[in-house]
Parts: C-alpha cells; sequence; structure tokens
C-alpha cells in the first residue's frame, strides 16, 4: 500500500474517531473554517511531555481560564505559574513555558512564529513540540513523533531495533507517511492511533485501519513492538527535609531556579547527596518517619524532622508563611507527601 493511501485511510478514520480534547479543533470544525489557538496547542504540547492526557486536562482548564492568551501568561508572576503547575511534575518545563511565552510577546509582538523553523528559536521548544504546533496550528507538513507515534510506526514497519537507538529510523518513516494535505489532522491522527489502537499491550489490530497493511501483524510481532534496551537500574538518593512551625507560621524555601524542582516552593532540606546537612535553626527536632519519591534517574528516600520554632528563633534558610496564606496544593508532589505525613504525625 502506498503512502499517500495509507494516509487517506488514517484520516478517513480520525474524522470519525478523533478524540475529544479541549485544546483540539475537531476535523469537522476545522474543515468549517475554525483555526486552532497555537498558544493552546503550544500549552498543552508542553503540558502532555512525560504525562498523560488525563493527568493534563485539569491543569489545562485552569491554566486558560487564569491565563487565556500567551500575553496574559507572559505578564504572570513566576511564583503564581509554579503554583499553577505544582504536582504536573518536570518543573523545567513551567519555567521554560513563561521564558517562552515572554519571548514570543517581546520578541514576535505576541503573535508564535507559524514555521517550525521559527518555533525552534523560541527558549524551551525543542523539534517536537516546534513539529506539533507548526502541524496542528499551521498546518506545515512537519513530521510530529511522540511515544505513540514510535509505537505505530515500529510496529508498521516491523523495525526490530530497540528504542531509543531506533529513534532516527522510525522519525523518517513517519515523515514518509505525513501529507501535504492536512498535515496538523494526520499528527493527530497517528498519535490518537497509538493512544487508543494501537496500544502499549493488548493493541486491537482487528479494528485498526492500518491492519492490512501492519508488518508486524502479518508476522505476529505487534506485541514485542517496539523492542526497548533493557532498563538501567535508578540509583537511590539520600536525604532529610525540615518541616517547622512558629505559632501560625509555617517555615518554607524556594529552591533555586535552576536544578531539580527548580523554583518551587518547598521545605528546607540537604542536598539530597547523602552528606547531611545543618537544620535550618536550632530546635528540639524529632524524626516523624521517611517518605519516598521517584524521579526520572533516580529514586528519593527522605527523612522528615519536624519542630516547633521557639518566638525569635533565628533561622539560616527560609522563610515564614502564614498557614492562611500556605497552600499545600502549591506545593510539588514530594513535598505534599512531606507535609502529608507531616499532617498526620500532628493529629496522632
Amino acid at each position: 500500500m502506498r503512502d499517500a493511501e495509507l494516509s487517506d485511510l488514517l484520516l478517513r478514520w480520525y474524522d470519525r474517531h478523533a478524540r475529544v480534547m479541549p485544546w483540539r479543533v475537531s476535523p469537522q470544525d476545522r474543515k468549517g473554517g475554525t483555526v486552532p489557538d497555537p498558544y493552546r496547542i503550544w500549552l498543552s504540547e508542553v503540558m502532555l511531555q512525560q504525562t498523560t492526557v488525563a493527568a493534563v486536562k485539569d491543569y489545562f482548564h485552569r491554566f486558560t481560564a487564569r491565563w487565556p492568551t500567551v500575553t496574559d501568561l507572559a505578564a504572570a508572576r513566576d511564583e503564581d505559574v509554579m503554583a499553577e503547575w505544582a504536582g504536573l511534575g518536570y518543573y523545567a518545563r513551567a519555567r521554560n513555558l513563561l521564558k517562552a511565552a515572554r519571548a514570543v510577546v517581546a520578541d514576535h509582538a505576541g503573535v508564535f512564529p507559524q514555521t517550525r523553523d521559527g518555533l525552534l528559536g523560541l527558549p524551551g521548544i525543542g523539534p517536537y513540540t516546534a513539529g506539533a504546533v507548526a502541524a496542528i496550528a499551521y498546518d506545515e507538513a512537519a513530521t510530529v513523533v511522540d511515544g505513540n507515534v514510535e509505537r505505530v510506526m515500529a510496529r508498521l514497519f516491523a523495525v526490530n531495533i530497540p528504542l531509543p537507538v531506533a529513534k532516527g529510523e522510525l522519525t523518517a518513516l513517519a515523515g514518509s507517511l505525513t501529507p501535504a494535505t492536512r498535515p496538523g489532522d494526520y499528527a493527530q491522527a497517528v498519535m490518537d492511533l497509538g493512544a487508543t489502537i494501537c496500544t502499549p499491550r493488548n493493541p486491537a489490530c482487528g479494528i485498526c485501519p492500518w491492519v492490512h497493511a501492519c508488518t508486524a501483524r502479518a508476522e505476529g510481532l505487534q506485541a514485542e513492538l517496539p523492542r526497548k534496551l533493557p532498563k538501567v537500574e535508578k540509583p537511590v538518593r539520600r536525604g532529610t527535609l525540615w518541616l517547622a512551625t512558629q505559632g501560625d507560621r509555617v517555615l518554607l524555601q524556594r529552591r533555586p531556579d535552576t536544578g531539580l524542582l527548580g523554583g518551587m516552593l518547598g521545605f528546607p532540606g540537604d542536598g539530597w547527596d547523602g552528606a547531611g546537612g545543618d537544620a535550618p535553626a536550632i530546635a528540639s527536632w524529632s524524626e516523624i518517619g521517611e517518605i519516598r519519591h521517584t524521579f526520572t534517574h533516580f529514586h528519593l528516600y527522605l527523612t522528615l524532622q519536624a519542630a516547633e520554632l521557639p518566638a525569635g528563633s533565628v533561622v539560616s534558610r527560609g522563610h515564614f508563611v502564614s498557614r492562611h496564606d500556605f497552600s499545600p496544593a502549591d506545593l510539588p508532589t514530594v513535598m505534599r507527601k512531606a507535609y502529608d505525613r507531616w499532617r498526620d504525625s500532628l493529629s496522632c
């Protein structure tokens, strides 16, 4: 089957089965002349990196209600954006989100560049995001390859080379199928195919529009592809968090802008490298347990120390925030775990 025939088959399937997304213009509305908003497409693509659609929807609704345009986002306070992002993970994305929004306003008069190459010039936008925005928002015939697309291509063409080694070949194969007509709908169609039919486990080959062209299906390999290199066991890092109150105030510390959890609000801690460190104040600290959290490249075990600081105590780092101005929801997930354990210990 020729590439154009495969693309046409998939687009016809997408016209009937496209997922409904808060950032998406349906194929019917698009044919009717509705133009996708590049701001909403860009925001959704950044949020969806390393995250599921189900996890992103509520964040997307809150962001677009609070900052409905890129100009609104560019004018937002850093701490407000970081607080809204809390719990979504990969916090460098939030910092780059602000940088890119401000660059669009400052350097492009509030209008997103309309080509993949132009979008690549914005802070924090890599080849995938640039391609996705260019294709979906502007109908540029850009190749868009996420994990879903890699899986579909690996099966369609029976690519046995393991990921991530096969990324280049899978991208080239995806590019060979990208049509000049409706490339934005096609990009979303192939991602939908991977998310709903060509799933990692138990793919629904019987209802796949490409079943008769799928080499892996013909060879009985669909459940085995894509192949992946063996996972490297994640190392364990250890550290301490100090959770303190002083009357009706909580001791918090904003982490440095760069590095792990950069720019996020949390509790004072040590270097999380097992070397230890000093408490932020002299007090009668008591150990209240341990929490565990997994980041992309390591597991983190944190010992929790809690104390009520006497009035007038000198703290070496952090600042006090009134309980009325403190929302645990503004904390990243690992800090919320610590807060929940702390709260449970106080209620015992």
